[in-house]
């Protein structure tokens, strides 16, 4: 965030000295370098990825400016360590902990829907959020946005991202959104193997075939290059469901327990498990799959049919080793 800072300044610093028809100039495009095996990328028109929009999403997203305190930033809850999700159950925000474990930032691009209950439309509309939260940020975007206004960087890199555009909400989420997107993550060592550049090993192998047959059954959920099929199930963690989920922003009853499907990309550096963050290990959850699932009316029909798999302890422990292929490190680092 240092680092972050001290550039925005430099680029401050030189524009104080450049001529007032810079700040008219047009932002440079930036296209994304996107995945073969991944679904094209739509990028809203509104809101195309720019070097300055890039730049001042990065830098919003790592200060804690946005909360009412200034002890919070969207970094305090999605760490780059942690690959953008927390590594406590519950975050810490400024007023008490959240009620639920924060989702990884990874590939969010290809998201439609975001939230553990689906209450975000977009990406920009995640962003908005979390400010004015009462546990979370608690702040109110009127106020945020005088403390930008009269912040010694952040008027001058508005006006490069966003050319002659007022600061208000809606572009502070703008720009962070288009900071999110460029935050894609496909270099595991799995990828590397569909590639041609890795050799699994044989323990890798049986996970993966678990992973992908119908013994395993993981694929259903987590089978596409995302890993995530971008919907909400109700995958048996409770016969009697506290937390509605997706129900709740529905006021569907048959939506009662469901929530989305995270990514299993990285899933090796993103614990604790769940939406409530109640496993800790990734033997945890497997033994969970494992064991058996607990019937309620929502469950999805594919854990409800079949509640117990029945795994040996090394095909278990092959399905953990599978899981961690799915890691790329570098993504922890390069942001």
């Amino acid at each position: 965030m240092t680092a972050i800072v001290k550039v925005s300044l430099l680029l401050l610093l030189i524009c104080t000295g450049c001529d007032s028809s810079r700040m008219d100039s047009t932002p440079t495009p930036v296209i994304l370098e996107i995945p073969a095996s991944f679904p094209v990328l739509e990028i809203p028109q509104d809101n195309p990825l720019t070097e300055e929009g890039i730049a001042l999403g990065r830098t919003l997203f790592f200060d804690p400016i946005l909360s009412i305190d200034s002890t919070v930033a969207c970094a305090s809850c999605h760490e780059p360590a942690s690959a953008f999700s927390d590594p406590l159950a519950f975050s810490q925000g400024v007023d008490g902990v959240t009620t639920r474990n924060s989702m990884p930032i990874i590939n969010v691009g290809w998201m439609e829907t975001l939230f553990w209950d689906g209450r975000a439309m977009s990406v920009e509309e995640q962003a908005l959020k979390p400010v004015e939260n009462e546990v979370e940020m608690g702040e109110r975007w009127d106020q945020v946005v005088k403390k930008i206004k009269r912040h010694a960087v952040y008027p001058a890199m508005f006006d490069d991202a966003f050319p002659s555009q007022s600061i208000t909400p809606e572009l502070i989420a703008k720009a962070i959104a288009q900071y999110e997107r460029t935050l894609i993550s496909a270099d595991s060592k799995y990828d590397r193997f569909r590639a041609g550049e890795a050799t699994l090993t044989e323990q890798e192998i049986l996970g993966m075939n678990l992973f992908f047959n119908e013994r395993g059954d993981c694929f259903h959920c987590h089978g596409t290059a995302l890993f995530t099929d971008n919907r909400y199930h109700n995958n048996g963690l409770d016969e009697y469901p506290e937390d509605l989920g997706l129900a709740a922003i529905t006021n569907h009853p048959t939506d009662a327990g469901k929530f989305k499907t995270p990514t299993l990309r990285n899933i090796e550096y993103t614990a604790p498990y769940m939406h409530d963050g109640r496993f800790e290990t990734l033997e945890e959850v497997v033994e969970f799959y494992n064991s058996g699932t607990k019937y309620s009316e929502t469950i999805d029909p594919l854990l409800g049919n079949r509640r117990q798999i029945n795994l040996s302890e090394e095909e278990k422990a092959a399905l953990v080793a599978y899981l961690k292929t799915l890691s790329d490190p570098g993504f922890l680092s390069t942001h």
